[in-house]
């Protein structure tokens, strides 16, 4: 081919709808991109998508992800004088019992929260809006106005064609052979048409992006899996604009097509499809029609649309599409490798997300960052358990079954489980743990007492749940006496290197050039001032820092320290996660009970807070963090795991005097919003800096020490209150209120945010919420603590009140002392 290229800025491999939009907007942004798909665009899965565009997510970021892609389809045909599909009629929601009712009261204050004008409506004019539906068992639906529905192949074609318009180049039936890889450097593609040389692949493969990227050592864990819906014949009373709908109490969605209705939905019992790899030469190709397992979506939808039993069927259509472990898509640069980049896995929501993932991904490989904090979505949550095919198709066979079943708050999967365990996992489950799962570890969420009656279960509802009350006595006991809380899971590094000092002093924003055996909060930034990482450093030796960072964060924190390394530094990072099991011991009586089982002196004069010392107990040697999390007195004890077992049963019989018990992660987590501690991704990510977030404290700023993101700080503080868009805050309501997180906060009326994380707070007895305000012409303290504040909880406003001090603060002996 005399006009096929030799070189490119960037490949994109797929032309689907996701890389269709990733080159327009690449080329948008004056990037010379080819695009190249082994058949014809749209030939994958893309061709067979229902089509449904809706924009609200959980995540902020994530709908407005969603909201964008409604703004590009608003304007696209206009563009580039192609038929797109698209129209905005609007999407239902409907709520068939009053739990789920009380889940879609809280959706319309998230979308409030977010901007959106969701409206809910009653059974009788959401019938209205769909005359077709039977509303016996309709409580109540919620409507969002700018949803819509699009011809997937249409908007494909339309974004290839802007694409094109803006420079890009795309070549149909064209085979990527191979990633030409030397050293750990992309330096081409193989193609059957020739070789282009590129720096940046952009894996865009939907269902075969995972063995696409496999033969470069890219992990990117998601599986086929069979998708059916129905096409009928012309039924009367279907107008045209006829809003889509969604019935998750019967599992099944719809929108109108030529007249006709296409009915899909989300069966509990889905089949993984090519489970021994895709079949050569598929394209454009659908499968066998599955009646037999359609007909339990085909019974709920006739008690919804009566009309559908005498319709006639066009077709069922049986497409396989890419489903993830945890229902969210897939998108940035590929730890294993820089330079190759993902954006895959859509959970059959790809031609709603398509717009903003393709700007997303284009911003990402252009900028090195994405335009908002996705961490949602973002490769780099994956980890260990997620390279097995087995374990990952049994997890996402669990979330694509879960699709439409009720959100309830602090669920936890069940799939594939136990996976990775504490040397401690069976001790603890028969002392009466209920245990939860992150990034495969098993970790105590909470303790039931068994013998008074207490069930070993989550029992999940709106209301509060059964685990309050336990929540609560462990969280009591920290505060009076002492807890030990089995963090194993805890993700732990370490970075060697005659250059280790020096490479950390650039990633992190704290002070690391601290003598041996300093322990050292820090938040590591990107270049604008947005908080990456956020851990702990012990300077173990001159040449050394061990690493605690969060367990969901191993894959996320270990790729943003290695890859900023500066070239030319003698520093090597390496994760030690499973060497060392963490015992955390807290609360007033810790230091009597830990003096107790060891010789080494743990009085405050001889280990003060903010300190790291090697100390014996039951023979093994232990390496004791003076530090806390939950606003107490307290140790993190870091130890080899074959010591775990005896260590434990010796804290445990030296607190049996001092009122010790077990504890878990929800009491840490009813402690810490207490005491105002911040918790990343929620509270603190990459779109806030620590000044926003109440942690300038902790920014080397006064030293002369260069370090990533220590201009934008700058910055941000010459601004003054004009630099400061946002602050976070604390704020309580009455304990009977109950908070979930994504709450509205009012300012005077005004919305002015929402809730990053909530809870109950037992020592106090008040619901909690931490949330930024937010003000586009700036924010300060007196901003903040003079207003007037209220929640939006379930569409309904309550009071709260505002703190930006810690809402209950420990006696200062019994945390530094």
């Amino acid at each position: 081919m005399s006009d096929f290229p030799k070189t490119a800025q960037a490949v994109i491999v797929g032309g689907g709808i996701v890389g269709c939009s990733t080159a327009y907007h690449l080329a948008k942004m004056g990037w010379d991109v080819v695009l190249l798909e082994r058949k014809k665009l749209t030939s994958g899965t893309t061709f067979h998508a229902a089509g449904l565009v809706g924009q609200l997510r959980s995540n902020a970021n994530i709908t407005q992800l969603l909201g964008y892609s409604v703004d590009l389809y608003n304007t696209l045909e206009e563009e580039t004088g192609l038929g797109t599909g698209w129209k905005m009629n609007g999407g239902l929601r409907l709520a068939c019992n009053e739990e789920r009712w009380t889940e879609v009261k809280r959706q319309a204050t998230t979308a409030h929260s977010f901007g959106l004008d969701m409206q809910l409506l009653t059974p009788k004019e959401a019938q209205e809006l769909w005359p077709l539906m039977t509303i016996d068992d309709v409580v109540g639906a919620a409507y969002l106005p700018t949803d819509g529905q699009a011809n997937p192949s249409d908007i494909t074609q339309a974004l290839a064609k802007g694409a094109r318009m803006a420079g890009a180049r795309i070549f149909e039936d064209t085979k990527v052979t191979s990633v030409d890889v030397e050293k750990g450097v992309i330096k081409g593609v193989e193609t059957d048409k020739g070789r282009i040389d590129t720096p940046v692949v952009i894996a865009c493969c939907g269902q075969w992006t995972r063995t696409f990227a496999k033969t470069v050592g890219v992990n990117v864990p998601l599986v086929p899996m069979e998708h059916q819906y129905m096409v009928t014949e012309r039924i009367e009373g279907v107008p045209a604009n006829l809003p889509t709908l969604r019935d998750p109490d019967r599992l099944t969605y719809y929108k109108e097509e030529v007249g006709g209705l296409v009915m899909g939905g989300y069966e509990p019992n889905p089949i993984p499809w090519a489970t021994s790899g895709i079949p050569q030469g598929f394209h454009y190709t659908l499968l066998d029609s599955n009646f037999d397992h359609f007909e339990q979506l085909m019974e709920l939808s006739l008690g919804r649309v009566p009309a559908l039993e005498n319709a006639g069927i066009k077709e069922l259509v049986n497409g396989p599409e890419s489903f993830t472990p945890d229902g969210n898509f897939i998108l940035g640069e590929a730890p294993e490798l820089k330079n190759f980049f993902v954006g895959a896995g859509f959970n059959a929501f790809g031609i709603a997300a398509g717009g903003g993932a393709g700007m997303a991904l284009a911003e990402w490989v252009a900028k090195g960052e994405p335009p908002f904090d996705l961490w949602p979505a973002d490769i780099r949550r994956f980890g260990r358990p997620h390279f097995d095919d087995d374990w990952i198709r049994t997890r996402t066979v669990e979330a694509y079954g879960k699709h439409y079943t009720m959100a309830w708050p602090s669920e936890e999967h069940d799939s594939g489980r136990p996976c990775r365990k504490s040397p401690l996992y069976d001790t603890l489950k028969a002392e009466g743990a209920v245990f939860g799962e992150k990034l495969g570890w098993e970790r105590p969420n909470w303790y039931a007492d068994t013998s008074a009656g207490e069930e070993q279960r989550d029992i999940y509802t709106f209301e509060r749940p059964n685990w309050h009350a336990p929540v609560g006595r462990e969280h009591k006991a920290a505060r009076e006496a002492a807890v030990l809380f089995d963090q194993t899971s805890f993700a732990k590094f370490a970075l060697k290197g005659p250059d280790a000092e020096a490479a950390l002093s650039w990633i992190a924003a704290n002070d690391v050039a601290k003598p041996v055996g300093s322990l050292i909060y820090t938040q590591m930034l990107n270049d604008k001032g947005g908080i990456e990482c956020d851990l702990t450093c012990v300077r173990v030796a001159e040449d050394e820092y061990y690493i605690v960072t969060g367990t969901g964060y191993a894959t996320h924190d270990f790729d943003w320290i290695s890859k900023n390394i500066p070239d030319g530094m003698n520093a090597q990072l390496f994760d030690v996660t499973s060497s060392y099991a963490v015992l955390s011991l807290m609360g007033p009586e810790a230091r009597n009970i830990l003096q107790k089982v060891t010789r080494d002196d743990v009085s405050n004069d001889a280990f003060p807070f903010g300190r790291a010392k090697t100390i014996g107990i039951a023979g093994c040697p232990v390496n004791a963090l003076r530090v806390t999390y939950v606003g107490e007195l307290g140790w993190e004890l870091h130890l080899p795991v074959e010591y775990a077992t005896t260590v434990y049963a010796a804290l445990h019989e030296a607190g049996a005097d001092y009122g010790l018990i077990n504890a878990g992660y929800r009491a840490i987590e009813t402690l810490r919003l207490e005491k105002g501690y911040r918790a990343w991704p929620s509270d603190i990510g990459t779109d806030h800096t620590p000044d926003e977030a109440g942690l300038g404290w902790a920014v080397k700023m006064k030293k002369n020490i260069a370090f990533r993101g220590r201009e934008a700080i700058a910055a941000q503080r010459a601004a003054g209150k004009d630099g400061m868009k946002k602050m976070l805050a604390s704020f309580t309501t009455d304990g009977d209120v109950i908070l979930s997180g994504r709450e509205t906060i009012y300012r005077n009326g005004e919305r002015v945010g929402y809730v990053s994380s909530a809870g109950y707070g037992h020592t106090i007895g008040k619901s909690i919420a931490m949330g930024y305000v937010r003000n586009p012409e700036g924010v300060d303290r007196d901003y903040v603590l003079s207003g007037e504040y209220e929640l939006e909880v379930a569409t309904v406003r309550v009071p709260c009140t505002v703190s930006l001090a810690p809402l209950y603060d420990p006696k200062m002996e019994r945390v530094k002392a």
